[in-house]
């Protein structure tokens, strides 16, 4: 592709390269640089790539795209942000592919992973679609799975996701679409069908500093898309959906001035079952993940399927035959008469709802296990310990992902929410030795909740990504029981 298509509708400042240049590929990393990339020059929070770009013109790149003018002779494009520039440029190197979808963007603080595993099934099972996903878990076309690295993918990464998508016969996307994305231009001229908005809870603190930045970001995908939805009963709604195009579809679980309303809501063990009400319409269903908050889940999914023009009473049905997100509310086997779940509760509102659903079917103790990640939001830290201590009747601080940060560091941020709460509790940084602690001391009837890495399969220690699956622990603790015995 020329250079000349690639840089259509950029806020270019000058040009000092050849329009008619032929780009064969797209990226920010120098060292994926070759002969004939365009090579995007981003100011990062740890290095700034302009000073990669004598390394990139060394491999042979056909231009760069760059804020400040290249301190070695190679074609540029100068730009007032090389942010927005790559995705606009990603966007026109693939062709625009988003537009070739419905593309389906749900964003909040809790429930995107498991709203956007819901609405593909529906639309899968309504409409005989298929349909790709984007999100913390992986990355799906079709029935074809793939790792991914973040909760939404770079730009360019995210473009040629979606060109693939396209490519492969996929007329509907569901992505989850995190407040970094925005804030980052990630998204950024990406074709949104429609956008959905679950809750706003503090997390990432670290980043956006204050909830009012937080909730900017996340209104910004309300101003790309054609369509919204939005959870009534936030307390955030009206800040985060100020720019959505009207009417907003409502959904709540308590407001009878929203579209889409539950009824008779009842909680069980084995998930929630209530009555959607639309208009005159009242339709049963229900979902197999237990909790109040699932049932928001629930109609944050239900109105994806309507904003796509699924019948309610279609939706209603297809969702009773919904199976859950991996990581969420997970049960994992056990050799006794007491229970173990995984979950990915990872804020304060996560942590107090699944302890919460956890309680009323809890025989005996409630044990939480639990860390908070290095490098990100430090005042969430003592909150969850608080929130712990309050609603468990046993605390097992430990190391979640700790990355730069030690975990005694991170563990003692925790510990003034938990010291003086009605909770016992015990100190063990490394999570295998505190998940093997956790089993061998418990007690009939206990339940285990192992908190915070849900469908993770590593643990990230500095920068190196370390194999650590809870399941294959939880399973080599008990083979080695069975040996002992």
């Amino acid at each position: 592709m020329k250079l000349s298509e690639i840089i259509q509708g950029i806020d270019v400042r000058t040009v000092h390269a050849d329009l008619d240049t032929e780009i064969v590929s797209l990226t920010a990393d120098s060292r994926r640089a070759t002969r004939g990339s365009l090579f995007v020059a981003v100011r990062g929070f740890h290095s700034d790539g302009h000073d990669f770009i004598p390394m990139a013109a060394a491999m042979g790149c056909g231009a760069v795209i760059c804020e400040s003018l290249p301190e070695v002779s190679v074609p540029y494009v100068l730009v007032r942000d090389s942010r927005k520039a790559m995705a606009l440029a990603a966007c026109n190197f693939y062709r625009n592919p988003s537009r070739e979808m419905k593309v389906i963007g749900i964003t909040g603080t809790n429930g995107k992973t498991t709203t956007s595993v819901l609405v593909k099934q529906l639309l899968e099972k309504c409409l005989g679609a298929k349909v790709g996903l984007v999100g913390s878990i992986c990355n799906m076309v079709g029935d074809e799975s793939y790792r991914a690295e973040f909760t939404t993918p770079e730009s360019y990464d995210l473009q040629r996701l979606f060109r693939t998508m396209a490519d492969s016969g996929c007329t509907h996307c569901v992505m989850e679409v995190s407040s970094h994305s925005l804030a980052l231009h990630r998204v950024t001229g990406t074709h949104f069908s429609a956008a959905l908005f679950t809750n706003l809870t503090q997390d990432h603190l670290d980043f956006h500093k204050t909830m009012e930045e937080y909730a900017a970001a996340k209104a910004r995908l309300f101003s790309m898309c054609e369509r919204a939805a939005g959870n009534l009963d936030d307390a955030w709604f009206d800040t985060v959906l100020k720019d959505a195009p009207r009417p907003v579809y409502t959904f709540s679980a308590e407001n009878d001035a929203a579209e889409l309303t539950a009824r008779d809501i009842r909680l069980t063990s084995d998930g929630v079952k209530f009555c959607a009400l639309e208009g005159a319409e009242l339709v049963r269903t229900s979902s197999p993940i237990p909790g109040r908050f699932s049932v928001y889940n629930a109609l944050a999914a239900l109105a994806c399927a309507r904003m796509m023009g699924v019948p309610l009473a279609d939706a209603a049905a297809a969702l009773s035959e919904c199976t859950g997100a991996r990581g969420r509310v997970e049960p994992v086997p056990t050799d006794g008469d007491y229970s173990i779940y995984i979950d990915y509760a990872v804020t304060p509102d996560a942590v107090r709802n699944i302890l919460s659903t956890l309680r009323p079917v809890t025989r005996g103790r409630l044990v939480i296990l639990f860390g908070c990640g290095g490098d990100r939001d430090r005042e969430k830290r003592p909150i969850m310990g608080r929130i712990a201590s309050q609603l468990a009747d046993f605390v097992i601080v430990t190391s979640d992902n700790p990355r730069t940060e030690k975990p005694e560091a991170i563990i003692s941020d925790i510990l003034p929410g938990v010291e003086g709460g009605p909770a016992p509790y015990r100190v063990i940084p490394d999570r295998r030795e505190a998940i093997r602690w956790a089993v061998e001391n418990h007690k009939d009837g206990d339940l285990i909740l192992l908190c915070g890495k849900g469908h993770e399969d590593y643990q990230i220690i500095g920068h190196e990504k370390i194999h650590m699956d809870e399941r294959e622990i939880v399973a080599e603790l008990l083979k080695e029981r069975e040996e002992r015995k």
